[in-house]
């Protein structure tokens, strides 16, 4: 049986076009003698029906992603306004969930009062919260690249990497219970 990939209202790259485009409309297609649809179709303005594997969502159009990342941004349905209440928001009736687990677990999300404070905020911060495995692999390509060849490396390089040692140690380090260890502000200093 068929299951929806996207939700109405998400933004979607469609591959043969090489546009985004929004989910206006989910279609599902029934077959006599099935309890649940067999095929799902989505409608994204673009004058036909496309099916899930023309489209991409925005969480799996962004590159230099780390092997293995399980890292994704979701759309939630809002259950407390309808799109039309929430029409200001980027992508009304729904909020973002990032998921950073294969089985649709575990990650971060906001109550729906914060994010109807500031959607775009919420927005953003999610986008960086995916992101993040991205920028880690990129911040130890950049040590990789200072370390094969420190004495060559400009100064600023040097810095940036000095300060990306003490992130990745941040990173790493887990503290231990009560232990009073410093925010990541402190290891960005």
């Amino acid at each position: 049986m068929a299951k929806a990939i996207f939700q109405r209202h998400q933004k979607v790259w469609v591959e043969s076009v090489d546009v985004w485009a929004i989910v206006e409309k989910i279609m599902p297609i029934w077959a006599k003698g099935f309890d649940e649809p067999v095929r799902i179709t989505y409608d994204v303005g673009l004058g036909r029906p496309f099916l899930g594997h023309e489209l991409k969502g925005e969480e799996n159009v962004a590159d230099g992603a780390a092997e293995g990342d399980t890292w994704r941004l979701l759309r939630a349905r809002n259950k407390w306004q309808t799109a039309e209440d929430c029409a200001h928001h980027p992508f009304p009736g729904t909020f973002p969930v990032v998921v950073t687990d294969i089985g649709d677990w575990g990650g971060w999300r906001v109550p729906g009062a914060e994010y109807d404070r500031d959607p775009r905020t919420i927005e953003a911060q999610a986008r960086l919260i995916v992101s993040a495995p991205a920028l880690r692999a990129l911040m130890r390509s950049l040590l990789k690249v200072v370390a094969e060849a420190p004495d060559d490396a400009p100064p600023a390089l040097r810095d940036l990497a000095r300060r990306a040692v003490k992130i990745e140690n941040y990173l790493e380090e887990i503290p231990s219970a009560g232990s009073g260890r410093p925010t990541a502000a402190h290891a960005a200093e």
